[in-house]
């Protein structure tokens, strides 16, 4: 049985000197509210506060520093890992300020880390700016939901939201692939098992194929990095399970682009016909910087499947998806123009910010 203990990746000796400067620059930075932290050799530390990269300290950590304080924190086999591999990815939790997904890594100047900073608690839908219309993508017993954009764009809390929605609501057994664990939900009216890459299982891939010898009802993926991966997943929501999953694209055209794109030229013709069945929903997401300059705000697009949006993707005409969302706003579609035009309009994002982030930059001249 995993108990919370055995998610948390903390440190071997959280009393040793390196380990306790290193807890004070985290609770340093979340008393500043950051959402990333930068630890790097021959740098000052770093935090992303509003998405903004600024000083924390005056002071420069020199290369000896920054490897003695990261390798504290370090179990042996993430030791081992960074040595074989020149990076390692593990989620740590400092008490009383929260949970991290970390990333420590080699460069030419030294051993550096990243910190990404993770609520205590899943987030909810309203909370991440989101409409009850997303809600309802965890309604169907079976299909595919893609949840897509670029890096830090909130991917992983609106995953986590869409879990503990389903949490509360479902009696389901959910299990979560993960690279690594961020937010850690207990099992409420669900049971919920969560792997990590690495620690748990070798990969998204050999985890999606113990799967379905797991019974799950719902299988969440951190992300579907390559073929044997989207393959898998394809089939595995084919076989009568509902998956969420997470891919870097930006705009639902582009995201089953991709998707079939992962595919030999042979088979697409038949992914396209596998992908309008078992495809229910593409959420695509950007923060942007508030107009007021007081942090960040959530840009969505959102595709749900009808018939006329299976026809095209079966057919390749993608790129006439738009009309899609158009002629769909009132079922709870949305384009990324409609969603940059209204925050426009409330005055949460300037002109420029959308036309550096439309496909048709006219729009907001």
């Amino acid at each position: 049985m995993h108990t919370r203990a055995s998610l948390v990746e903390g440190p071997p000796d959280s009393a040793s000197p390196q380990v306790v400067w290193l807890h004070r620059v985290l609770v340093s930075a979340a008393k500043k509210h950051a959402s990333d932290i930068h630890v790097h050799a021959g740098s000052r530390i770093k935090i992303r506060r509003h998405g903004e990269l600024v000083d924390l300290s005056k002071d420069t950590l020199s290369a000896a520093d920054a490897e003695v304080i990261l390798s504290a924190s370090l179990y042996a086999w993430q030791r081992e890992h960074l040595r074989k591999h020149g990076e390692v990815d593990f989620a740590y939790e400092v008490p009383n300020v929260g949970r991290y997904r970390v990333n420590v890594y080699r460069s030419q100047s030294g051993l550096s880390g990243a910190y990404h900073y993770i609520p205590a608690k899943p987030p909810e839908l309203d909370e991440l700016g989101l409409p009850d219309s997303v809600r309802r993508l965890v309604n169907h017993q079976n299909g595919i939901v893609l949840l897509t954009g670029p890096s830090g764009c909130g991917k992983t809390s609106t995953m986590a939201a869409l879990v503990n929605v389903i949490n509360h609501d479902r009696e389901d057994h959910i299990l979560s692939i993960e690279d690594p664990i961020e937010y850690v939900h207990p099992s409420k009216r669900c049971v919920i098992n969560q792997r990590q890459i690495q620690r748990h299982t070798k990969s998204f891939a050999a985890a999606l194929k113990s799967a379905l010898r797991e019974d799950p009802d719902i299988i969440c993926i951190g992300e579907l990095r390559d073929l044997e991966t989207i393959s898998l997943a394809l089939s595995a929501a084919e076989t009568g399970h509902l998956v969420l999953g997470t891919l870097h694209t930006q705009g639902a055209v582009r995201t089953i682009n991709r998707v079939i794109g992962a595919y030999p030229s042979r088979q697409q013709p038949q992914i396209r016909t596998m992908l309008s069945e078992s495809l229910r929903a593409v959420l695509s997401q950007k923060l942007l910087p508030r107009a007021d300059g007081e942090g960040v705000v959530l840009a969505y697009e959102l595709l749900l499947m009808n018939h006329a949006a299976a026809n095209l993707i079966r057919e390749n005409r993608t790129f006439q998806l738009g009309s899609v969302l158009q002629t769909g706003r009132n079922a709870g579609m949305r384009s990324f123009d409609d969603s940059l035009r209204e925050l426009v309009q409330k005055q949460l994002i300037t002109k420029r910010v959308a036309a550096l982030n439309s496909d048709n930059p006219k729009l907001f001249a």
